[in-house]
């Protein structure tokens, strides 16, 4: 008894790459250093480039080439997992090829105080 389905290969099963695979074992970079809304662009200066990288890291400096982009974004175009994304970001970053735009801090909250203050006095001055 033969099975046809089981004499075709998977097509998909080619392109199965493991992440360690791709990060060459390097792990997480820490927490803070990119955010979901990090901003990353390649460094001005072309001929820092370097000339070994393998092609997940070709395909992140190519999207970074035209303008900043977000690490989700980079993420989604390259079909990577954010973890390997942010593994990649990390060592193209600390190579000098990547420039990086942290996201701005949140304001802290105005005191109530001050506020009912300031709203009083121009209250007074209104008339």
């Amino acid at each position: 008894m033969t099975d046809s389905s089981r004499s075709e290969p998977e097509p998909e099963a080619g392109e199965l790459v493991r992440p360690y695979v791709i990060t060459r074992g390097r792990t997480l970079p820490t927490e803070n250093e990119f955010s979901l809304i990090t901003l990353i662009t390649t460094a001005t200066d072309q001929r820092q480039r370097p000339q070994r990288l393998s092609p997940e890291e070709q395909q992140v400096l190519e999207m970074c080439s035209s303008g900043y982009l977000s690490v989700a974004e980079i993420a989604a175009h390259s079909q990577h997992p954010l973890g390997v994304v942010k593994v990649l970001l990390s060592s193209l970053a600390e190579g000098g090829y990547l420039i990086t735009r942290a996201p701005v801090p949140s304001a802290s909250l105005a005191d109530r105080n001050l506020l009912q203050e300031v709203l009083d006095g121009l209250r007074t001055l209104s008339g």
